[in-house]
């Protein structure tokens, strides 16, 4: 008779395993196995328990969320959940906390990959930016193409690594120090170092890791993740917020971690595109109403590395139904209409942010009726660059913008 568990207690055990086996696992968590009456993992995790096992055992099923009656109907009997070295790192047990919550679960890790990595590199692993690209795309990898810094890579497969290749050489980045580390802490682990220009299409075990030490070409433009990026980043049509403005208003809006910007008006994408760019765990929604700018927001939401971005085709306020209350809106179009920016204050959860740029006078007359009525920051910025005036150099002013910052307290 399976033992029963009393409902406040966590219910779902996961223990992580390596490349080593049950060999590998400490003493409380193969006796976790041990005693396990049901046992979920996948197809490789369950292939390591012993031959003539005859325990009820489920792998991993697609799609994962049919994974969660499964597990819901072994309540109370002692289960076992086998996942992939640090089940927090890109693995089952942010899924299952976030389904059944952390209270549920008592969990016995091993070393990530990542971990495993940094051991055999002497890197630190505070230091280096970890990036899944399993089921994920190839344009995520564009977001961290900077100088000097270190990427640690999961993959999908063994053709991964040449497709990392592939893309750091095309972006300039074909200088960089490669590492392919298949099998990491079994028996048949391999480690492959080279220059990623020279990988080309070798293929290696399906279950790597990519770590590189990005390196620019002399030549190569490269983007960071600080707003204000060079206005030709953008492919645009004129219709685009200009680098120094974008900049201010980016600090404005303050990019946050899982924040959601509601950019409205958003004609090329650049705000949402660089909120984005600042926190790799934030939220953005683009709000345009013209298709031809709608599609050329998502080429440069997939060429400058955030994929992500969900680009919606209307217009305000009735394209914002049905989404999620936002941390941060920028208005940078329809400014003057009626009624809008209230409806936005509005939406806005508490603590949340408000910033409109306007460049016309019925605009302005908009932030500052807004202004009055509801306090805030208003200000009004001008650049100027320098352009030739026959043989010399003069100021040629941009069109003024009037900027309003209003916080929900």
């Amino acid at each position: 008779m399976d033992t029963m568990r009393a409902d406040t207690a966590p219910w779902i055990t996961v223990v992580g395993i390596g490349e080593d086996g049950l060999g590998g696992l400490g003493a409380q968590a193969r006796a976790c196995i041990d005693a396990a009456t049901i046992l979920i993992g996948g197809d490789r995790h369950l292939a390591m328990l012993p031959a003539g096992d005859t325990r009820p055992k489920h792998a991993w099923p697609s799609p994962l969320k049919a994974l969660r009656p499964v597990i819901e109907a072994a309540r109370g009997h002692d289960l076992v959940v086998l996942a992939s070295g640090d089940p927090f790192c890109w693995g089952i047990g942010t899924t299952l906390a976030r389904w059944f919550g952390a209270d549920a679960l008592t969990v016995h890790p091993a070393p990530s990959a990542a971990s495993l990595v940094c051991a055999r590199l002497g890197w630190s692993l505070p230091d280096v930016r970890l990036i899944t690209l399993h089921g994920r795309p190839l344009a995520l990898l564009d977001r961290h193409l900077q100088p000097g810094a270190r990427l640690v890579i999961y993959t999908d497969d063994g053709a991964a690594p040449a497709a990392i290749a592939r893309r750091l050489a095309e972006r300039g980045f074909g200088a960089s120090r490669m590492t392919v580390l298949a099998c990491l802490g079994g028996p048949h682990e391999t480690i492959r170092q080279t220059r990623a220009a020279d990988w080309g299409d070798a293929i290696t075990a399906d279950l790597n890791t990519v770590a590189v030490t990005l390196a620019a070409d002399a030549a190569t433009d490269w983007h960071p993740t600080v707003p204000g990026l060079d206005d030709d980043a953008f492919d645009h049509d004129g219709q685009l917020t200009k680098r120094e403005m974008r900049a201010i208003t980016l600090a404005r809006l303050m990019p946050a971690p899982r924040a959601l910007l509601w950019d409205i008006g958003a004609g090329n994408g650049s705000i949402g595109i660089e909120w984005l760019r600042a926190e790799a765990t934030a939220r953005a929604v683009a709000v345009e109403p013209r298709r031809d700018r709608a599609a050329r927001i998502r080429g440069n939401a997939e060429a400058l590395g955030v994929p992500a971005l969900t680009v919606i085709e209307g217009s305000a306020p009735a394209a914002l139904d049905g989404l999620p209350a936002p941390d941060a809106i920028f208005l940078g179009g329809a400014v003057a209409q009626d009624g809008l920016i209230a409806l936005l204050m509005d939406r806005l959860i508490p603590g949340g942010r408000l910033v409109a740029n306007a460049v016309t006078l019925s605009g302005e007359a908009a932030l500052a009726d807004a202004h009055h009525h509801h306090g805030g920051d208003l200000i009004r910025v001008q650049a100027a660059r320098a352009v030739p005036v026959g043989p010399h150099m003069g100021w040629r002013a941009a069109m003024p913008v009037t900027q309003y910052v209003w916080r929900k307290r």
